[in-house]
Parts: structure tokens; C-alpha cells; sequence
């Protein structure tokens, strides 16, 4: 395992659009530093994401000093500052209630047309505080997520994704593969390790920072979804449904909640610690 390093680095300012590969990220108890801090609800108050919209996998989200800027192919960007926290909505994400910000009018008027239904965009101004990881017995008193699915980090390997790969090519939707690791929109991809490695990790370090690997992460429809055409297939479902169910979840990646902050650069070594 000398050899394992990372990869890749990728940051999504808002949840389920299409994020940022970057060369360095900080690492803060909640995730990297501008990962999902921003996304779309309903006029419920429902997460709106490519579980609903795949459709969003079309749209790209990039961090700029103070906000966020949107832009899709078939029409102009908009620049989103931060709202000021004057005013929070409440938001439901896996059942579990969020107050965010909401962004200017502009923004709202942007995604609601791109998406053809009415959605407001809305932002964690306070992620320290505001979303309690709540997965016993997987997550302890006083951890904080963003408006990522449920935990901090998301690490995927090259190795599981060739492996997989490698099912997907002997299945009976082999013209839908090889699939990119896009699909598993992850924060940090590993090199260097023995296919599905990570199943058996406790602990871990990238560079200066150490991180508990608290569950496997079980896999939804959006990774049916092709990134690039927001076309939906049956893999890797298919396959992971044959080959990599545990219990009730069809698992790709582990999540991973730090316990350390500081700052992540591609390259830098990953090594096992339990």
C-alpha cells in the first residue's frame, strides 16, 4: 500500500449539479471547504436533486469569492452571492429539518427555468450548528454535516470503479459501460489500492488530515444517471445489485467523517491506520 495516494479532488457547491475538480481543498468537520453549502428545494421545502431531476446533472455550480456561480449550456450564467442569514426557511433532507438561507430572486427565477418547475436555491450559512449527523450507530454526539447526503466525504478507488467495470462488461447491460466515476460524485478517489480495499478501512490519513471511515455508502438511482446527458440506464445498479449488496444497500465508496481539519492536495499519500 506504499504506493496509495490521492487521486482526485472534487467539490460540489451545489448539491447535484455538476461540481469541481480541484488540485487542493481544505478539510473542515463538515466536508471540504464549499461542498454542498448551497442547494434546490421545493415549494414543500423538499431537497430537490438528480433523484428527481436528472436533468441537473446538466447544470455546473463553480465557487467564487463570496457565492457561487450557475451556468448550462442553453442559457447565460447567473452569479449568487451569499444571502445574508436576515432570514432562514426550513428544508426537509432525508426526512431530517434544515434551516438555510435563501438565495436573491435572481437565482430562484435561473433554476426555476432551467428545471421548467418552481424551485428557490438556498444556502447552510452556519454548518457548524445547523445539521447534526444523525446515523447511530454510525455517528457521534457533536458531528456536522452540509447538505451532503449524510455525511461528510464521500471516497471512491480506482481500482473498485476498473473492478466494476469489469462486472459491468460480463453483465447483461455491458454496452452501458465502462462508466466514469462520475456517477458516484465523489470528494476524494484513491489510487494505488487492491479493488474494494476500502471495505475493511477504519481509519485513515490523507496528508495532514485523519479521517474515520464511518459506512459503506449505499447507491440511489442517480448513479443510472450519465452526467453528461442526464440520460438514465440500469448500471451499475444492476451489477452492484449482484454483486455488492450488503443487507438492504447496494454499495460503492466509503463515507468519511474527519477528525482532524487541514488541507488535502492531490498526490499526497493515503495511508491506513486501523
Amino acid at each position: 500500500m506504499g504506493n496509495t495516494k490521492l487521486h482526485s479532488i472534487h467539490v460540489h457547491p451545489v448539491k447535484a449539479f455538476t461540481g469541481q475538480a480541484v488540485r487542493e481543498a481544505m478539510v473542515e468537520p463538515w466536508g471540504l471547504t464549499g461542498d454542498r453549502r448551497w442547494v434546490l428545494i421545493d415549494d414543500g421545502g423538499k431537497v430537490v436533486t438528480q433523484r428527481q431531476q436528472p436533468r441537473l446533472a446538466l447544470a455546473a455550480a463553480e465557487l467564487l469569492p463570496g457565492g457561487v456561480r450557475l451556468s448550462a449550456s442553453d442559457r447565460e450564467p447567473v452569479t449568487v452571492p451569499v444571502p445574508e442569514p436576515l432570514d432562514t426557511t426550513t428544508l426537509s433532507i432525508f426526512g431530517t429539518k434544515v434551516d438555510a438561507v435563501p438565495a436573491d430572486d435572481a437565482a430562484h427565477a435561473w433554476c426555476s427555468a432551467f428545471l421548467g418547475a418552481d424551485v428557490r436555491l438556498v444556502h447552510m450559512d452556519d454548518p457548524a450548528t445547523r445539521r447534526p449527523i444523525d446515523d447511530p450507530p454510525h455517528s457521534r454526539p457533536g458531528e456536522t454535516v452540509s447538505l451532503a447526503d449524510r455525511y461528510p466525504l464521500l471516497l471512491t478507488t480506482l481500482a473498485s470503479l476498473d473492478a466494476l467495470n469489469s462486472l459491468i462488461a460480463q453483465g447483461d447491460h455491458a454496452e452501458e459501460g465502462p462508466l466514469p466515476m462520475n456517477r458516484f460524485r465523489p470528494n476524494v478517489v484513491v489510487a494505488g489500492t487492491e479493488a474494494w480495499a476500502e471495505d475493511d478501512w477504519s481509519r485513515i490519513s490523507i496528508g495532514e488530515v485523519t479521517f474515520r471511515v464511518a459506512k459503506m455508502c449505499g447507491r440511489c438511482v442517480v448513479t443510472t444517471t450519465d452526467q453528461g446527458t442526464a440520460e438514465r440506464g440500469r448500471e451499475p445498479l444492476r451489477t452492484l445489485g449482484r454483486h455488492r449488496r450488503f443487507g438492504d444497500r447496494l454499495v460503492f465508496g466509503q463515507n468519511l467523517v474527519p477528525e482532524s481539519t487541514g488541507r488535502v492536495r492531490i498526490g499526497d499519500a493515503v495511508t491506513i491506520l486501523e
